[in-house]
């Protein structure tokens, strides 16, 4: 695969670089299916707090984050938002349900900073699945890695794990993310109040030796 893009590459090159990059980590894809799959992307650059697919209408595409960081969030009844996940670089956010179904999501996907992302075709990505074995083999790979591995002990722990526990959790899995986030932000995702996520920072800071 390539190794990381020189400096004279224009940043669009670069992303497409990276998601070739991020996809051969699932499962590696021959050149043709490559190609296929590029011609169904389109690069953008987007600013922090740009809503990139919005609840109430239906997306036709998902996307890949080459730089930045995104969320997905809900609306309750009381106009309260809570973060269902972030999406750094290398990650792909979308409203999955709302693409497999044709309808209108329930989410709101928005940029937490200026962002560099690929939009994906939607139908032409589903298209190039029935095409292309190794594809279907990667897409396989990804669902297990993400959607099994990762999501169902995370909701596991939302119901029987304590919320300091949960940071900690939150900690260990998006190391990075703490320093990126403001709190509130982390609060929402573990269904807790900033003033909570307040006393459980500070009393882990207490019970670490000196």
């Amino acid at each position: 695969m390539s190794s990381a893009p020189p400096q004279s590459l224009s940043r669009q090159e670069a992303a497409f670089i990276a998601l070739r990059n991020t996809l051969h980590d699932y499962y590696p894809l021959s050149d043709a299916t490559w190609s296929a799959y590029r011609a169904i992307c389109t690069w953008r650059q987007i600013k922090k707090g740009t809503e990139l697919y919005a609840a109430g209408e239906t997306p036709r595409s998902f996307a890949y984050v080459h730089q930045g960081l995104l969320r997905v969030y809900v609306i309750d009844e009381k106009g309260a938002q809570y973060n269902k996940n972030f999406f750094p670089e290398g990650r792909f956010p979308g409203s999955m349900t709302a693409l497999l179904r044709g309808e209108p999501s329930l989410y709101t996907i928005d940029a937490l900073e200026d962002s560099a992302i690929i939009e994906i075709d939607h139908a032409g990505y589903r298209r190039l699945l029935q095409e292309h074995e190794d594809l279907k083999l990667y897409h396989i790979h990804y669902l297990e890695r993400h959607w099994l591995m990762h999501k169902e002990p995370r909701e596991v722990s939302l119901v029987q794990e304590g919320a300091s526990v949960r940071y900690q959790r939150f900690l260990q899995d998006f190391p990075n993310l703490a320093q990126r986030l403001p709190q509130y932000h982390i609060a929402s995702h573990l269904g807790i109040t900033p003033t909570q996520l307040s006393r459980i920072r500070k009393n882990l800071l207490i019970d670490q030796p000196m």
